[in-house]
């Protein structure tokens, strides 16, 4: 059964960091991409970055480039989301999602994934 389970939410300052981790069960973890959203309420959920398997592709989303960058542990099943220089308007519940497809692209689109976490709230304010 496959299990996504995100952590590492938190209360932080503008101009601070964070990393979240997604700790994934359940399925061949190398093989498959994996992304990040976020979603605030009376919006939709958006994609944040994503991560294709083997590690090969990555992609983020505009707002994101240049302070957040995303990476996996293999032998570890888990992602990672490095959030840098955080902005109140990154503030949002951040789920992961799998994508049960093989291959080595990914996408930010919330169509492109089968399987969700249940989220990690993400807070920026002074």
């Amino acid at each position: 059964q496959v299990q996504l389970v995100e952590s590492g939410g938190g209360l932080v300052q503008p101009g601070g960091s964070l990393r979240l981790s997604c700790a994934a069960s359940g399925f061949t973890f190398d093989y498959h991409a994996i992304g990040w959203f976020r979603q605030v309420p009376g919006k939709e959920r958006e994609g944040v970055s994503c991560i294709g398997g083997q590690h090969i592709n990555t992609d983020y989303a505009d707002s994101t480039k240049g302070r957040f960058t995303i990476s996996r542990n293999n032998a570890k099943n888990t992602v990672f989301l490095q959030m840098n220089n955080l902005k109140p308007e990154d503030t949002a519940v951040y789920y992961c999602a799998l994508d049960r497809g093989y291959g080595t692209a990914c996408q930010l689109s919330i169509a492109g994934y089968d399987y969700w976490g249940q989220g990690t709230q993400v807070t920026v304010s002074s």
